[in-house]
């Protein structure tokens, strides 16, 4: 289950990872929160919004952001994004803390976040290649996935607490100050160590390279076509949490502890994963079968403890599949296009939440957030 952490580099990259991830869970917690109890009167739309503009990015820049990654040394690439980010939190944490914060500065904040991730993304997703061996790419790619989730435990809930002390625009702050531990461990890197993977060749038609592949490929369009679905309509969490929490009569402590006790399941089925010898397709039908069933059952729960313990169900399906289907995208791509076939893998993955999130706010807002768990439960199906 933890081989890859056998690698040195690899357990740097990790640690330094879990800290930066701790910090982005708590600003994403904070910032849906901002959103909808202190800048417009619980507006699910305008929290769908800001999720369509954080990650409107991803999907429109796809053809770039990947080949960046398969050209560009991606420490490099790391570095400034990571600094890139922790700039942005800051920005908007003094904006917050000094009372300047408007709606309109949300958005753009999320918009420049999402240009930044764009190229982020593909970069950090396709860097376990240069830190472990390919036989544990597999595995590499499912322990990050449970610092990621790790992550998603500590994270909300510890928002939730700091938003009811101190206020959210230093929960963006401490987002700005976790970043230097993942510098930190990008600067510790022993270079001679990194694998040196082939570099993508500068040739005409290399923008679309990616697309052509994947369209070759039809395993990988049937499960990037499960991924749209379910990201679009099923991975509207912050929409789903923040709006039942209201629905319950409940306040930023305990919408803070949705997220954390979600990551319970998430966790556990990021493990689960990491233990499996390779990434199956099977598997990722399977979840989201079960991602739909539990959907319908979080939105029938009648109190907030039930509801809040089904979503351990949701949790543990939906990080299953992503898990499952990011190793099973890289562990068969070609090496010379990981990057651009992992962007726009998770172009379709975060590029659905324009077109869903919005959709999911305001059927939350219309008939309430049952009917918008609904609706993840139907995509899912």
């Amino acid at each position: 289950m933890f081989r890859s952490l056998a690698s040195v580099d690899y357990r740097i990259w990790f640690v330094g990872a879990l800290v930066s991830n701790i910090g982005a869970w708590m600003q994403a917690t904070a910032q849906s929160w901002v959103v909808l109890t202190e800048l417009t009167d619980n507006d699910a739309l305008a929290v769908g919004i800001t999720m369509a503009l954080q990650f409107a990015p991803q999907l429109l820049l796809v053809p770039v952001t990947g080949l960046i990654a398969d050209r560009f040394e991606r420490r490099k690439i790391l570095m400034f994004t990571q600094s890139a980010l922790m700039l942005l939190g800051l920005a908007l944490g003094l904006l917050l803390i000094l009372g300047h914060a408007e709606l309109w500065h949300l958005y753009v904040f999320a918009g420049l976040l999402g240009i930044v991730n764009a190229v982020d993304i593909p970069a950090r997703q396709t860097f376990v290649a240069d830190l472990v061996s390919s036989s544990n790419m597999s595995n590499a790619v499912a322990l990050n996935s449970a610092s990621f989730n790790a992550a998603r435990m500590i994270g909300p809930a510890l928002a939730g607490v700091l938003i009811v002390l101190v206020g959210t625009g230093w929960v963006f702050v401490i987002n700005a100050i976790t970043f230097i531990a993942v510098l930190v461990a990008l600067a510790r890197l022993r270079r001679s160590n990194l694998r040196r993977m082939p570099r993508a060749p500068r040739q005409r038609g290399a923008f679309v390279a990616g697309f052509r592949y994947v369209a070759g490929r039809p395993d990988l369009v049937v499960v990037f076509v499960m991924v749209f679905l379910v990201g679009a309509f099923g991975m509207n969490f912050p929409i789903f949490a923040s709006t039942m929490a209201v629905e319950f009569g409940r306040g930023a402590g305990e919408y803070g502890l949705l997220s954390s006790i979600l990551a319970i399941g998430s966790l556990t089925g990021a493990l689960l994963a990491a233990k499996r010898e390779r990434a199956r397709i099977r598997v990722i039908i399977g979840a989201v079968a079960f991602f739909g069933l539990a959907s319908a059952v979080a939105a029938v729960m009648p109190t907030y403890w039930l509801f809040a313990a089904s979503t351990v169900l949701i949790g543990f399906t939906v990080v299953t599949m992503l898990t499952t289907a990011n190793g099973y995208v890289q562990t068969t791509t070609d090496p010379l296009l990981r990057g651009r076939v992992m962007a726009l893998y998770m172009a379709i993955l975060s590029g659905g939440t324009p077109v869903g999130a919005p959709i999911v706010g305001a059927v939350a807002n219309a008939w309430g957030p049952r009917w918008a768990l609904g609706v993840a439960a139907v995509a899912a199906g």
